[in-house]
């Protein structure tokens, strides 16, 4: 590696740091099932790890330190989530969000799905694999915090 190359470690962890917190904040806004089964920070974090480790491995950027910068600053990126998240369970639920009720004693929430960006037919196949086949079937289905929808059913005395 060029000597004044080392000049540039600061800004790669910098740059890498706020893209970290821009694609967080910006996967939240682009809701909850677009996340599967992962947090939005461990998606976050593996998606830049796996361009970090690509270009050091690669050479995408010439040289295999600031690749190496970039994971460090990744990973301790992660750490420091996790910490602030156990510390302040309100931040978390800012960032991450907290679960929300898409169906109620067999009603349907429109306004809920429609902010959630949920369809009912996702909310209906939700209850299908619950083995159920109608909404007043259902007493409860919830939008989780990893974009899946729980379905509790009504008790048989219900």
């Amino acid at each position: 590696m060029p000597p004044h190359a080392t000049q540039f470690l600061p800004a790669i962890a910098i740059r890498t740091f706020i893209v970290v917190l821009a694609l967080v904040l910006g996967l939240k806004f682009m809701g909850k099932r677009q996340l599967g089964q992962m947090n939005i920070y461990d998606l976050v974090l593996i998606m830049l790890l796996a361009n970090a480790g690509q270009n050091a491995m690669t050479q995408g950027s010439g040289y295999l330190l600031p690749g190496l910068v970039s994971s460090a600053v990744l990973f301790l990126s992660g750490w420091a989530i996790t910490k602030a998240f156990s510390a302040s369970p309100e931040l978390e639920k800012r960032i991450v969000g907290s679960s929300v009720l898409l169906l109620n004693d067999g009603v349907i929430l429109k306004e809920h799905l429609k902010k959630e960006l949920v369809t009912f037919h996702e909310v209906m196949a939700a209850i299908r694999q619950h083995g159920l086949e109608r909404v007043d079937q259902v007493q409860m289905a919830v939008l989780e915090t990893d974009g899946t929808i729980s379905v509790i059913p009504k008790s048989k005395g219900n």
